[in-house]
């Protein structure tokens, strides 16, 4: 069964549209979970390919992009027992 983020050859989505001039993170927390992120896997905490795993793993709908990130974060701190 795929997972939620495997829509490879899939049709039907629609165009993706972008905004004019739509900044890089809509609030400072946004930023500071990239940098987070960022720092962990230059930590060797876990790397990109298991952080994306987390992200699958744990991803809502109902949530904002940076949102599902900063989960995915926690559940590989709690993973590894560093939280």
């Amino acid at each position: 069964m795929p997972r939620l983020n495997d829509v490879g050859g899939q049709d039907g989505f629609g165009p993706v549209l972008e905004e004019l001039d739509e900044p890089p993170f809509h609030a400072d927390w946004e930023a500071h979970v990239m940098a987070m992120n960022r720092a962990l896997i230059g930590r060797g905490i876990y790397n990109l390919d298991e952080f994306r795993d987390a992200v699958e793993r744990t991803m809502s709908h109902q949530s904002s992009y940076y949102e599902n990130w900063f989960r995915a974060i926690q559940t590989l701190l709690k993973e590894r027992g560093v939280v």
